[in-house]
């Protein structure tokens, strides 16, 4: 990254006496001009200066196709029982769910061979083309799903093509969040990275209360019935338009400023990578940086799936609570999280992500047991409350998170390292919570095993945190510096200039 700043040319030069500081002596000015020739001078031209309404309807498309993959994974989530009583053969009520939550898990384990497939080929073609191919499969998957026939009219087909389109909706989802935050983070200035990142997760709280409220107006409207019948397929059929408008949005967009400038520089043969060459990068290189991601994402995962996606199975299943009132309460507390969620993003702009991430997982961390105890007691109150305290440390990592992951990687391997990164350790850690946590309830007989899986999660988000380096109001790495106008640029050009010395 150019810097202009002789600091660095000076540092360089420490750097070089410290290896051989007899030479550096002997040819002083030499060194200095090498030291100065890795570090030149910042100019205007090194700047991007963006562009406020083009930000915002690149935020608007990737926040959408965002929604629109929880929209899809949450119906799924709420219409768990009613999967399992359509696609799977009567019988124990408990394998029925098991092989439905299966179902659900079998699209995160493929994801990571989506990642591996459209995060490579993002950093190659751009991130405009993967991100709009990924919004047709994955509306074509979820489209396909509603118009599945039951087990009752095809028997052993139907469990086989739920699976299959629920693996082609996870392959897809692989090249998602990966290239969504991407996208939006190498469109936004540096210094408000966090307010336009948290805009990713908006949309993910907009698809689950999307998901949630469609689905409990309708169970209210038709009756358990009637959806077990049909109902439950037009949630599904309802992707195919948005997924066209999704599409819409993404396609009227350029490239990002930090991927044209990675386009010119490989014109010039700098940064000209094949795809083998990328994932050997990715898996040697930055090894280190890609655990750090799989380990922070793994945390994240367990904690937001276990609330979003989980908690209307446990308080049907496990408390016998009333599924339309747990939705309800569900969805108000999504509500708040949206309401709240931009200010988390203008927040760990001004103070820094690992304060607001380092409260997320400490606060799981405290509150989780305390939490669950409130939903044991079965009440709207409690039940409400026993939410909230565990969406408030959620809504902490949801408005960060999408901002500090993308800042852990170059340029020229940012999409596809954070891609394998993020669905390697969504495939083991967050699709499989509701999975993992329904067989641990039944083989313990404890329903506190969500609060104590989700504690555990917390614990290794805290060490993980503590590892990383703090990048607000920083540029990402391989990308020219970011500001919103002018003025901030020839303000950086004027402050980066060496001072003169007499």
């Amino acid at each position: 990254m150019p810097t202009g700043n002789s600091t660095e040319a000076d540092a360089e030069t420490d750097r070089d006496r410290d290896r051989d500081p007899q030479a550096v002596r002997r040819h002083r000015t030499l060194f200095r001009a090498a030291a100065r020739r890795k570090n030149p001078r910042l100019r205007r031209t090194d700047i991007t200066v963006t562009d406020e309404k083009t930000v915002r309807r690149a935020v608007k498309a990737a926040a959408l196709g965002n929604a629109m993959e929880w929209f899809d994974f949450g119906i799924y989530s709420y219409l768990a029982v009613t999967i399992g009583d359509v696609f799977f053969p009567s019988g124990n009520d408990t394998v029925r769910l098991l092989s439905s939550l299966a179902t659900f898990a079998v699209a995160f384990l493929v994801r990571p061979l989506g990642s591996l497939f459209f995060g490579p080929l993002g950093d190659r073609v751009g991130r405009k083309r993967v991100l709009a191919l990924t919004m047709i499969l994955m509306a074509v998957g979820t489209f396909a799903i509603g118009l599945i026939p039951s087990y009752a009219t095809i028997g052993f087909w139907a469990p086989v093509l739920l699976i299959c389109f629920r693996m082609l909706q996870g392959f897809s989802t692989g090249g998602e969040y990966g290239g969504a935050a991407t996208f939006i983070a190498e469109y936004a200035p540096d210094k408000r990275r966090g307010f336009f990142g948290s805009f990713l997760e908006f949309g993910t709280l907009a698809g689950y209360v999307g998901a949630a409220g469609l689905v409990t107006v309708m169970t209210a409207t038709l009756g358990g019935d009637t959806m077990g019948d049909w109902g439950w397929r037009i949630p599904f059929l309802a992707a195919g338009p948005l997924g066209l408008v999704g599409l819409y949005l993404r396609l009227k967009l350029e490239d990002t400023p930090a991927f044209q400038k990675l386009e010119e520089e490989n014109g010039s043969g700098e940064h000209v990578t094949s795809e083998t060459t990328e994932l050997k990068q990715i898996f040697v290189t930055h090894w280190s940086r890609l655990a750090l991601c799989v380990v922070l994402a793994g945390a994240y995962g367990i904690t937001d799936y276990m609330l979003l996606s989980y908690m209307p199975t446990y308080l049907t299943d496990q408390l016998d609570y009333d599924d339309t009132h747990g939705l309800l309460i569900l969805i108000g507390t999504m509500a708040l999280l949206m309401a709240v969620i931009t200010f988390v993003g203008r927040l760990n702009d001004r103070i820094g992500r690992k304060p607001l991430l380092m409260a997320g997982m400490g606060g799981f961390f405290l509150l989780s047991v305390p939490a669950f105890w409130l939903l044991k007691q079965g009440s709207a109150a409690a039940v409400a409350g026993g939410m909230l305290m565990l969406g408030l440390p959620l809504v902490c990592l949801l408005g960060t998170m999408s901002a500090a992951l993308p800042a852990l990687f170059p340029t020229h391997v940012r999409y596809g390292s954070l891609s394998i990164g993020y669905n390697l350790s969504t495939s083991l850690f967050g699709g499989t919570t509701p999975l993992v946590i329904t067989g641990l309830i039944s083989a313990t007989g404890s329903d506190m095993v969500p609060a104590f899986y989700t504690m555990a999660a917390a614990l290794v988000g805290i060490v993980a945190v503590a590892c990383m380096k703090e990048t607000a109001r920083q540029p990402l790495e391989g990308s020219p510096p970011s500001v919103a106008t002018k003025e901030e640029a020839a303000e950086m050009v004027n402050s980066a200039a060496p001072e003169p010395k007499f």
